[in-house]
């Protein structure tokens, strides 16, 4: 089993790939791969943007900071709302599980202990894959060259993630976003979706689905998605028999991760921590 030390330090190597070509445009993968013989943990980025925008760039000072630590860390562009609405990037984040363990001995990866890292609506994607790994229609982009790799997860991290979508919508309304409920009713179309695919009503509805360890980050200010939905959820979770550790970072808003400083480090700190204790419990069980 992969050894795993979250005080390493590490040179890391950083390089685009092709990921999958769509109709509109070719999507692609920055791997941060840190410079040793390996094999390294493994760890799947899912970028935010309300379903609408970014990419793999999202999320850049973590990925190198985890990367460093000696984690190969694979961020991919996922498909946005004007391309795909619901569940078009969920599809192309399975496609990115199986792809990425496919890929990962290539780069000195373990595929073994694969694990997805997701913010805001990256988080969201995440839970929904994480929860839901054999669901055909997130399925449903084959990976031609090796069909029989599935879309398990280890754990799921997460940095205020969109745990309530429709909570995080009626949110937005009552706080006067008009732009950001555009956005969210772009990506749930038709707009019953937005229940469908909803982790917190997943949970509601007990349905039955696999449960790997989460953690949520959280901004105590975030007016995107307030914590409270994240204390709601973790509750949630862990009454189904899930393990989740909610912490929410006093002071900090949506992007706090952005800038540089204390309660940034303590998130890159806190990621390191929280995988190194799910690659040690994922030995014990060996």
């Amino acid at each position: 089993m992969t050894t795993y030390n979250p005080a390493a330090q590490y040179e890391i190597k950083v390089w685009d790939v092709e990921f999958r070509k769509t109709p509109g445009r070719t999507l692609m993968a920055r791997v941060y791969q840190p410079q040793g013989p390996g094999p390294f943990p493994v760890l799947l980025d899912v970028h935010g943007g309300a379903w609408h925008d970014k990419d793999r760039l999202a999320n850049v000072p973590m990925d190198e900071a985890v990367a460093k630590s000696g984690v190969l860390v694979v961020a991919i562009d996922t498909r946005n709302s004007p391309e795909a609405p619901y569940p078009g990037s969920v599809q192309d984040a399975s496609y990115g599980v199986r792809w990425l363990k496919h890929k990962a001995k290539e780069w000195k990866g373990d595929p073994s202990n694969l694990g997805i890292l997701g913010s805001s609506s990256g988080g969201h994607v995440a839970e929904l894959l994480a929860m839901r790994p054999n669901d055909p229609r997130y399925n449903a982009i084959p990976l031609t060259e090796a069909p029989n790799i599935d879309a398990t997860v280890a754990y799921i991290a997460t940095r205020s993630p969109i745990s309530d979508c429709h909570a995080r919508y009626e949110h937005m309304v009552k706080t006067n976003r008009p732009e950001m409920e555009k956005k969210t009713k772009m990506y749930f179309d038709p707009w019953d979706s937005i229940f469908e695919g909803n982790p917190m009503q997943i949970l509601e509805r007990g349905e039955k689905v696999k449960l790997p360890p989460l953690l949520i980050m959280q901004g105590e200010l975030d007016t995107n998605v307030p914590w409270q939905i994240q204390e709601k959820f973790g509750k949630l979770y862990r009454a189904a028999g899930g393990e989740c550790q909610v912490e929410v970072f006093e002071g900090c808003e949506h992007q706090w991760i952005n800038d540089p400083g204390p309660q940034t480090t303590r998130a890159h700190e806190m990621l390191k921590t929280f995988i190194a204790h799910q690659l040690g419990a994922l030995r014990k069980a060996a």
